[in-house]
């Protein structure tokens, strides 16, 4: 599929905060163990930087996590609601 620039438009979500706490890592822990600067990853938090595909897939490396779980194109839900989402209401 072609690019268009409506593509560059597009937000990218991510849980880089999130898994970061999960892992005690601190923002420069993180740019240190992918290869960039510790600002990088507050903006990629912050969603004002989009991750090139290399750095989005070093960072789902480094947590053990498909890419999709840490990037999406769509806002994410919590994981726990991901993950264990509650039985749907029988309607009898």
């Amino acid at each position: 599929m072609p690019r268009t620039s409506k593509d560059d438009d597009l937000p990218v979500y991510n849980r880089l905060s999130v898994l970061r706490a999960e892992h005690g890592m601190s923002r420069q822990d993180l740019a240190k163990a992918v290869g960039v600067h510790y600002q990088t990853i507050g903006y990629l938090e912050r969603g004002e930087y989009k991750p090139s595909l290399v750095l989005a897939l070093r960072i789902a490396q480094l947590f053990k996590m498909p890419v999709e779980a840490v990037f999406s194109l769509d806002p994410m839900q919590p994981l726990s609601v991901q993950i264990f989402k509650p039985p749907a209401e029988s309607s009898s």
